[in-house]
């Protein structure tokens, strides 16, 4: 069982920048892939960004690529978002998300386990 808290939401201006934190229970964390999504209101759920167990390997979606970045520390049970150049278009519900496998699951919000609350990220124009 892992719990999932995520914290560092909020307003910002767009240009502006924003780290989320997620933070793990549980003495496995290391076993599991990590993954922000996000919801937009009257849109589907999509995959942000995701970690390997290690952070040998990393995801990030094209809309993202070069403004954000995905981070994990295995010692304090923690994966990071870091969000720099912040568009309108990033406002979102952000979840972070962990399943065991990597691999073609990986952007397939079905089949992550366990799931945050959400945390609001907005981005004023």
């Amino acid at each position: 069982q892992v719990q999932l808290v995520e914290s560092g939401g909020g307003l910002v201006q767009a240009g502006g920048s924003l780290r989320l934190s997620c933070a793990a229970s549980g003495r496995t964390f290391s076993r599991y892939v990590l993954a922000w999504f996000r919801q937009a209101p009257g849109k589907e759920r999509e995959i942000v960004a995701a970690i390997s167990w290690s952070g040998g390997s990393t995801y990030l979606a094209d809309s993202v690529k070069g403004r954000f970045t995905i981070s994990r520390d295995n010692a304090k049970n923690t994966v990071a978002l870091q969000m720099n150049s912040l568009k309108p278009e990033d406002t979102a519900v952000y979840y972070c998300a962990a399943q065991k496998s990597w691999g073609t699951s990986t952007l397939d919000s079905r089949e992550y386990d366990y799931w945050g609350q959400g945390t609001q990220v907005t981005v004023s124009s």
